[in-house]
């Protein structure tokens, strides 16, 4: 069974973002450093009866509706046995979905809404909701009524997004669960703890929430607070756990984004909506998905910092993150090229955040088609990547300045192939237009390819001068 436990969520409004972009983002990651994926674009269907999802996982099963918008995504390879988990994609409509950022109740709350142990959990959410949502704000009451039916067996937060609203959705026990719109100049970070504070139930425009839980709450005497409704404190957790290895990835992040934050990164009151000082970036994302604690004495590759410091919290980026992803969804230009998903299968820190229009109806073989295992004949995006990865930290103060370097110049290269693909394209529409992205997308994977194989090529030759097994006669006579 695939357990996602340990993602790391970032949500960026549309004014907060450097070109006015909404942005949702998070790294998918396992208990397991190998749980292959791959990356398709799942067709549209019209008038299909009998449709239905099964989970192996739970025993969980539900019909679909009899019609359906495209959409893409990244799920296990395995499913069979491991289930769907299709995690992250973009429908038709420009709805983005994340799904999920695993999430823990309490005991008392639970207490009166356990779980429901054949609910609908992540294996199937993004199944079950986004190839059926016209609006971000759509998709968090489409899913909310799916809980209210079905149950969730276990804690799961979603983003959305489409291109002027964000949202984030905390379902934390059996059939409750509130979400927040963040707002247009803000940003937040969510790391495997219930993110969302005081909850104002006079702004429908801003929260949504589920049907009784007001009464729920005041029925149990659920709510530690003197005054207010903060729903972190009625419904999460603070314990040694979550001061080790959640909040210290939220204070991180806002390290990285607002410097002034000070060193608080076992705090249970790290505020969820943020603002900072200057426009926020892709690369600021990525940076943040990838990160290990750079520089500070945490980062577990520092080599003046004790054992304790650098083993003390768990880092952002992680060797088992499966998936990692940006969906973006552009406001300075139309619907049609407006949706592009980033995607990394590799390991964050060390493989590039990949520019795929959505508005596409396939993509490269090297993405849609992942073997189960390594196979050094075979063309394998996922494989490349982590492999990619795999050399860099074998040799890390080595190998690190030329990977950023690689780093730095794809992200020149996406930036120039999104313009010109923008302006070749710019006259197209409907299928033209679909066909024309779809050839794009291709194009750029095949380039991806090529150097990521030059990369891996270097280190390797590289790599055989390292070797300690070696001797130099002149030097030793």
């Amino acid at each position: 069974m695939k357990i996602e436990s340990a993602c790391t969520s970032i949500l960026v409004g549309k004014a907060a973002s450097i070109d006015g972009s909404t942005m949702i983002a998070r790294n998918d990651d396992t208990f397991h450093v190998l749980a292959p994926h791959r990356f398709y674009m799942h067709p549209a269907w019209h008038g299909e009866k009998d449709l239905h999802v099964k989970s192996p996982l739970n025993g969980f099963e539900a019909p679909l509706p009899e019609n359906g918008y495209r959409y893409n995504a990244v799920p296990n390879v395995d499913t069979e046995h491991l289930g769907d988990y299709e995690e992250s994609g973009i429908n038709e409509k420009n709805v983005a979905m994340s799904a999920t950022e695993s999430t823990y109740g309490n005991e008392r709350t639970l207490a009166f809404d356990p779980l429901v142990k054949d609910g609908l959990d992540e294996d199937l959410i993004v199944n079950m909701t986004l190839p059926f949502v016209e609006s971000a704000r759509h998709a968090v009451e489409y899913l909310g009524q799916l809980i209210k039916q079905y149950g969730s067996p276990a804690g799961n937060s979603v983003l959305f997004s489409d291109k002027d609203n964000v949202w984030y959705m905390e379902i934390v026990t059996g059939h409750h669960w509130v979400a927040q719109r963040i707002p247009d100049d803000a940003y937040a970070v969510a790391a495997n703890q219930v993110s969302i504070q005081q909850v104002d139930f006079d702004d429908a425009d801003n929260f949504i929430w589920s049907e009784g839980i007001r009464e729920f709450v005041a029925e149990h005497h659920l709510n530690p607070d003197q005054s207010g409704w903060n729903f972190r404190h009625i419904f999460g957790t603070m314990n040694e756990k979550d001061r080790h290895y959640n909040t210290p990835r939220v204070w991180y992040a806002h390290h990285i984004l607002n410097p002034e934050t000070p060193e608080t990164p076992e705090s249970a009151e790290m505020p969820f909506i943020m603002r900072t000082d200057h426009k926020i970036t892709r690369e600021d994302i990525a940076q943040i998905l990838g990160s290990h604690y750079n520089e500070t004495r945490f980062d577990p590759f520092a080599k003046d910092s004790t054992d304790a410091d650098r083993l003390r919290y768990r880092p952002i980026g992680l060797n088992r993150t499966q998936n990692s992803h940006i969906l973006q969804l552009r406001n300075d230009i139309d619907e049609g090229h407006a949706a592009i998903m980033w995607l990394n299968i590799g390991i964050p820190e060390y493989s590039p955040y990949v520019p795929f229009y959505c508005n596409a109806d396939d993509t490269d073989p090297s993405y849609s088609q992942t073997p189960l295992e390594l196979d050094l004949d075979q063309d394998s995006a996922y494989w490349l990547h982590r492999s990619l990865g795999m050399l860099v930290e074998s040799h890390y103060s080595k190998f690190i300045q030329q990977n950023r370097d690689y780093l730095t110049e794809q992200y020149r290269l996406y930036r120039i192939h999104i313009a010109a693909t923008d302006e070749a394209t710019k006259d197209l529409t409907g299928q033209d237009l679909t066909d024309a992205l779809t050839q794009a997308n291709y194009k750029l994977v095949a380039a991806v390819k090529a150097e990521a194989k030059r990369q891996i090529a270097s280190m390797l030759m590289q790599g055989l001068e390292l070797s300690k097994l070696t001797f130099n006669m002149d030097k030793n006579l």
